[in-house]
């Protein structure tokens, strides 16, 4: 169930705050029922709804992998005025959001969406959707140390769920280290606050796969559609695959 002017935004009819005042005008059904009050929910899959009694269209699901670039705000908009990832879908007539979050100095994979099903379950701890990232640490870990972050590690929100880690490259001149952790929850920086706790910050860090879906071949900013055999995969696996 979503609130009736975010499912007119969705569907093109007009911006939030219009299909607002269309709402309070008057001029949205719901059933065959005028609607007058801002908050009513409905289903937009088994509703019927009509402005100025025509039948609003629905809005086609698309679910989109993007390569989030540096210096970029995981939000649909920032009252700071900086860029956010709405930017780079501004030619998308549907209204994408993003699944989770990458931090501003973070850059790689994101799923965009406007599925809210696919969205919920992708976050959901029961789908283990599990990470990855590639890291460059400031300092070299030693085994023992990143067994910690493989065991579980206590941050100020609890422990962590087990982590896989492969380290890439111990560099002694650069004294940094390149390493792979796959982790499945999402917590706030995780990843960056498990290496500060072992005390080995991270100088770079790039999300390069969500489950079975990779950064392969994709340019930063880049986006494209989910392909159908990924699509009915990624259902399979949030066990959506009766999905019509």
């Amino acid at each position: 169930m979503e609130r009736l002017q975010k499912v007119l935004a969705h569907a093109g009819v007009a911006s939030r705050r219009a299909a607002e005042q269309m709402i309070l005008d008057g001029k949205v059904q719901v059933n065959n029922t005028v609607v007058k009050e801002l908050g009513v929910k409905v289903d937009p899959e088994k509703d019927v709804i009509l402005v100025n009694g025509k039948p609003i269209t629905k809005e086609q699901k698309r679910t989109f992998m993007f390569f989030k670039p540096l210096g970029v705000i995981t939000a649909m908009s920032d009252p700071e005025g900086r860029r956010t990832v709405a930017d780079f879908f501004e030619d998308v007539p549907e209204r994408v959001y993003p699944v989770g979050r990458l931090d501003y100095n973070t850059d790689g994979l994101l799923i965009m969406t406007n599925d809210g099903e696919i969205a919920k379950r992708m976050m959901h701890p029961r789908y283990e959707m599990k990470k990855t990232y590639s890291l460059v640490t400031r300092g070299i870990p030693k085994e023992e140390e990143l067994d910690r972050l493989r065991a579980g590690i206590r941050l100020e929100d609890g422990v962590t769920a087990p982590a896989e880690i492969e380290v890439i490259y111990r560099d002694r001149v650069k004294e940094e280290a390149k390493i792979e952790i796959t982790i499945h929850e999402g917590r706030n920086r995780q990843v960056r606050r498990m290496f500060e706790r072992i005390g080995y910050p991270v100088k770079r860090l790039r999300r390069i796969q969500i489950g079975f879906l990779t950064l392969k071949a994709m340019r930063k900013g880049q986006y494209r559609d989910l392909t159908d055999r990924e699509m009915t995969r990624l259902l399979e696996e949030l066990g959506m695959s009766n999905k019509g």
